[in-house]
């Protein structure tokens, strides 16, 4: 399975940020959508992400209160990308090393949309109830043995 065919089931729905808006804005798109990362565009490329763990960064840092700083500071301004063409097992491989929840599908310098570790062990359990259900009607539709005479 591929990152495209996540894509293909997750939609195209995707929320971003720039780099000078203030970090309350993000914050209250993220929490007014119920999702847990933004892209940073500027310019129309790529240029951070904002997750739910640097927001709890900065109000760990700030003793509790957001700031008003803009999501430029507190960004991931070196974000991990995958391609539609990255196999899950490597995603997979790539989001449990680097502890990474979200992460942009590129297609060279072109947002294709964020896959997250939801929609990937989404996507293998799916992939597993159908192999499971593919073997059960297999072996349901085994041909019987016939007797063999001697």
């Amino acid at each position: 399975m591929k990152v495209s065919e996540i894509l293909q089931v997750k939609g195209n729905i995707l929320y971003t940020a720039t780099p000078e808006m203030p970090l309350v804005d993000a914050v209250n798109i993220m929490a007014e959508k119920d999702i847990g990362s933004l892209v940073v565009m500027e310019f129309g490329d790529l240029v951070g992400m904002l997750t739910f763990r640097e927001v709890i960064k900065t109000l760990h840092a700030n003793n509790g209160s957001i700031g008003a700083g803009t999501v430029r500071k507190y960004m991931d301004d070196h974000p991990i990308t995958v391609t539609p063409d990255t196999e899950v097992n490597e995603v997979r491989r790539m989001m449990l090393e680097k502890h990474a929840r979200y992460l942009p599908v590129m297609n060279a310098k072109t947002l294709l949309g964020v896959i997250s570790f939801y929609d990937v062990a989404r996507a293998m359990l799916e992939a597993q109830n159908f192999e499971n259900r593919m073997l059960k009607a297999y072996i349901r539709d085994w041909p019987a043995e016939t007797a063999q005479e001697d």
